[in-house]
């Protein structure tokens, strides 16, 4: 981009006495004027979908010394102001934003990422050559975090928030058949499925809360249990070579299993195979740990389903994860930033209550308490809630016990938490040495967003295993860009289990 006339031109003036006919070349000028207006607010738009108004007045302020105010980029996006960036405003502000690497010429195959919070399986997909065409994800924090770090800009991709504006599940009228053709308007069409449904209706944690408050679990929540069933439909609709699932371990034991039963039983009625669906026990492969990729135990529940029609599964089996293990986990010291902000340990007062609790507890022979580690150790998960005390995951700084709090010097040495960036490398959205994935959101929204998220290097493995199979696609299961034409869709009547639980796809 040049710097445009308006830059370097004089204001020009008409007086409507003496009339001058204009130049040949204003007409030209104002058009290149107009576009680069267009093109600079479409800029500024995409930025502030991501970052906060006053972090870019701040941030556009600091390159070329102009004052910028969180209300002068408000008056110029909503046309009140006329206002333009320079050469290096522009140029600073585009780096802010992500960069499409996989584009449909070079991808090996298509996926779609539904309930995608800040995209933690999508990167796994992505980085071996998957090309995204659709994403869902309601929550507008995620969202921000989503845009920074994936074009969604591109004629390639469609971004929503609410799936059930796509499956229509919220609108009874609508008749099944209705459903599956809206899909199929709105939703790519695709190779691979992913998704993370909500975990809260099935997680432990999830499951006491709500009991506690007197509302439903599973299924039976409205809100967030039945959007596995908006996942369904989509499958149903859209027919992809191949989905994968993820949720918490305690999906498996929810409702004493009869949840995790419903769940197999509607995948086969939709036409696919489950992999390594026969297992059970603490052995099963569908449950990863992500402490054989990072420092962190956090166990996951992974479904990877192939169409059956296809007979592509072969042999498929998670078990065989263990070849895509590091040679080498990193320990959690190299994951650690030098120089920690002070403002992340402890206060006096919260570190104390943290201590006391513990004490408490420990007397009583339980183990509640916090979780201290240091340079070596496997943490704990990293929890939604880690924004509360974090005290599943405390950084231990030479906290000397028997010395206790009435010593000074060893009071300033209580622990800390961890920081944003530092949960960014535990979750694999970083590397041990680097700071490339975007966080623009607080600290609070951040450490909710890498709690409800997943370990990146599980599903890059998960990724790398299916990427035989998806190479090897005919071309005329091959998921076609633009291509919105309706197939077959599987139907899943409400006389089948559905109809015998009450659950059904049926709108």
């Amino acid at each position: 981009m040049r710097d445009t006339p308006s830059r370097i031109l004089p204001r020009m003036t008409t007086n409507n006495s003496n009339r001058q006919p204009l130049p040949s070349w204003v007409p030209q000028i104002a058009e290149e004027l107009k576009s680069h207006g267009e093109l600079e607010r479409n800029l500024m738009t995409r930025v502030v979908e991501s970052y906060d108004k006053q972090f870019v007045a701040d941030y556009l302020s600091s390159i070329d010394g102009r004052s910028w105010t969180r209300e002068t980029i408000s008056r110029w996006m909503s046309g009140k102001l006329n206002a333009y960036l320079t050469l290096r405003e522009y140029l600073c502000l585009d780096n802010l934003l992500p960069k499409a690497t996989v584009t449909p010429d070079n991808c090996k195959f298509r996926f779609i990422d539904l309930f995608a919070g800040i995209g933690g399986i999508r990167r796994g997909f992505e980085d071996i050559g998957g090309l995204c065409v659709f994403t869902s994800e309601w929550d507008k924090e995620a969202s921000r975090t989503y845009r920074a770090n994936y074009d969604c800009s591109v004629p390639w991709h469609k971004f929503n928030a609410d799936i059930r504006e796509v499956t229509l599940s919220d609108q009874p009228e609508v008749t099944k058949e209705e459903a599956y053709e809206h899909i199929r308007s709105v939703i790519p069409e695709h190779d691979v499925l992913l998704a993370g449904f909500p975990c809260q209706p099935f997680s432990i944690a999830g499951v006491s809360k709500k009991r506690s408050m007197g509302r439903a679990t599973g299924f039976e929540d409205q809100a967030q249990g039945t959007l596995f069933f908006d996942t369904a439909r989509i499958i149903a609709a859209r027919r992809p070579a191949v989905f994968v699932l993820e949720n918490v371990k305690n999906l498996k034991s929810h409702d004493k299993g009869r949840t995790f039963k419903i769940i197999m039983e509607t995948l086969d009625e939709l036409g696919y195979t489950v992999a390594d669906a026969h297992f059970n026990g603490t052995r099963d492969p569908k449950i990863i740990d992500g402490q054989n990729f990072l420092p962190q135990h956090r166990e996951r529940i992974v479904l990877v389903g192939f169409r059956k029609d296809l007979n592509i599964a072969g042999n498929f089996s998670l078990v065989k994860i263990a070849d895509f293990m590091p040679k080498r986990v990193p320990e959690l010291g190299e994951l650690l930033e030098k120089n920690p902000d002070p403002k992340y340990t402890l206060s006096v007062h919260l570190w104390e209550y943290l201590y006391n609790y513990a004490e408490k507890h420990r007397s009583k022979g339980n183990g509640f308490g916090f979780g201290l580690v240091n340079e070596r150790s496997v943490t704990r998960t990293l929890s939604a809630r880690y924004y509360k005390d974090g005290s599943e995951i405390l950084v231990d700084r030479g906290w000397d016990f028997q010395k206790g709090f009435a010593d000074a010097d060893n009071l300033s040495r209580r622990p800390r938490r961890l920081t944003p960036l530092e949960c960014s490398r535990l979750m694999g959205f970083n590397a041990p040495d680097q700071t490339t994935f975007r966080i623009p959101v607080s600290d609070t929204r951040a450490y909710k967003q890498f709690g409800n998220s997943v370990v990146v290097p599980v599903f890059r493995a998960v990724a790398q295993m299916l990427l035989p199979i998806l190479e090897q696609l005919p071309p005329s299961v091959k998921a076609k860009a633009d291509d919105v034409a309706v197939t077959d869709s599987y139907d899943v009547s409400e006389d089948g289990i559905f109809g015998e639980e009450g659950l059904t796809l049926e709108a």
